[in-house]
């Protein structure tokens, strides 16, 4: 799991391992941006903390790469919550794959 340096200090508090990506704007390797160009992240879930413009500027820069590279991205914390909570608890016997008309007609 990658984390920037926010993210990485909670999970270290709280025994979770973590591997420290630095920002957009930090220009130093490893970069969160380079890893998502080179394909190493499959997933993001970026929410802000705060509404500060060097955040902002980061978290556009990393939702608009993981939207041009394909990443799949989570933007809103009780779908990521839910998504994590399903992830933990759930095992693959338990996930069904259904169709989209499966969806629509609920």
């Amino acid at each position: 799991m990658y984390a920037t340096l926010g993210t990485h200090r909670f999970f270290a508090e709280n025994g979770v391992p973590s591997n420290l990506l630095y920002w957009p704007d930090e220009l130093q390797e490893p970069n969160v941006l380079t890893y998502l160009k080179e394909k190493k992240i499959d997933l993001v879930i970026n929410i802000p903390k705060n509404l500060s413009k060097g955040e902002l500027d980061n978290d556009y820069k990393i939702r608009r790469t993981a939207v041009d590279f394909g990443v799949p991205l989570l933007t809103n914390a009780r779908l990521a919550k839910a998504f994590i909570q399903a992830f933990c608890t759930l095992e693959m016997k338990d996930l069904k794959i259904k169709s989209w008309n499966e969806y629509k007609a609920m």
